[in-house]
């Protein structure tokens, strides 16, 4: 079992490359046991090329990387023994059962036939997949096949689990469900490692992250900590009849800490966007339309990199 005391993965000036692409440029960061780390950023930022280096599938270009304080290029084995691995595209077997898949998965940790048919029970039951156990896979949906790649990586009691993109592509009730799922395996103790380009997904259920962008780290915190620190706690969005955009940040710049104007929008970041709106009106500014939010990822990302995370 993974000691309290250490991370349970360390990197250090961690580098991927491929031929004359780097994926990966020099990062550092540590998982705590019993957290939920994240990695946010857009297609191509490297956080799947981060989580197959952690994953033992993708050998490491440069630096270093420790997993439960073991090297992947020389302990690999040991350490697949230990995780629970959720990839970015489900691999089921689609000729067999629901239940077929989790008990067959079972013999690669050569766990007891009678521990895995116990195993496998409990597991349908936590994802909601009871009733589906004899069914095959092949026709069920989108989200089922998901919970059940959840499951199958359960089904060695890993001490870390790795999720790649875990809810691309599905529905919101789909998606909301997944979230429910992995917020009770956190609150039991379990370890998360998670990748994702859903600024709310990341709220939802990370307790630390970073954010990603071109293979480098360019921001690290929790989601509230990253909000605070490089926006303000209210975003005014508006929509004007006076589009001229460089008119408009010269007018609006004394209003708010940072105004970004995007093609179908003007964003005010303010700790009161109520009363910057409030000035707009006296100005005489032609309002179309206006919201008041609280700010979120999404605008750390846009102030950060000055582009949206899903591309």
């Amino acid at each position: 079992m993974p000691s309290a005391a250490g991370p349970l993965v360390l990197a250090r000036n961690l580098r991927k490359t491929f031929s004359s692409f780097t994926a990966v440029d020099g990062i550092d960061f540590e998982v705590r046991p019993g957290e939920a780390f994240g990695f946010l950023g857009p297609n191509g930022a490297g956080k799947t090329s981060t989580m197959k280096m952690i994953a033992c599938a993708s050998p490491v270009t440069g630096g270093e990387l420790r997993v439960f304080g073991m090297d992947p290029g020389t302990e690999a084995s040991t350490i697949k023994a230990r995780l629970g691995v959720v990839p970015q595209a489900d691999n089921l077997d689609l000729e067999l059962t629901v239940r077929e898949n989790l008990l067959m998965y079972a013999r690669y940790f050569d766990i007891p036939s009678q521990t895995a048919r116990q195993r496998t029970e409990e597991l349908l039951a936590f994802v909601q997949l009871g009733e589906r156990g004899g069914s095959r896979v092949e026709p069920l949906s989108g989200g089922m096949k998901r919970r059940l790649t959840i499951a199958r990586a359960l089904i060695n009691e890993p001490d870390l689990i790795l999720l790649d993109e875990p809810t691309t592509g599905l529905d919101p009730q789909a998606r909301h469900l997944i979230w429910e799922r992995l917020y009770r395996l956190k609150k039991n103790g379990a370890t998360l490692l998670l990748t994702t380009h859903y600024m709310d997904e990341a709220e939802q259920l990370c307790d630390r992250l970073i954010v990603m962008d071109k293979g480098r780290i360019v921001a690290e915190g929790s989601p509230r900590e990253l909000i605070e620190r490089y926006v303000t706690r209210e975003v005014l969005e508006l929509r004007l009849a006076d589009t001229d955009g460089d008119v408009l940040k010269e007018r609006l710049a004394s209003l708010a800490t940072h105004v970004e104007i995007l093609p179908e929008r003007i964003q005010l970041h303010a700790d009161d966007g109520e009363q910057v709106l409030e000035r707009i009106h006296a100005l005489g500014l032609p309002v179309e339309r206006a919201l008041v939010r609280r700010a979120t990822l999404e605008d750390v990302f846009l102030r950060l990199t000055g582009r949206t995370l899903v591309d």
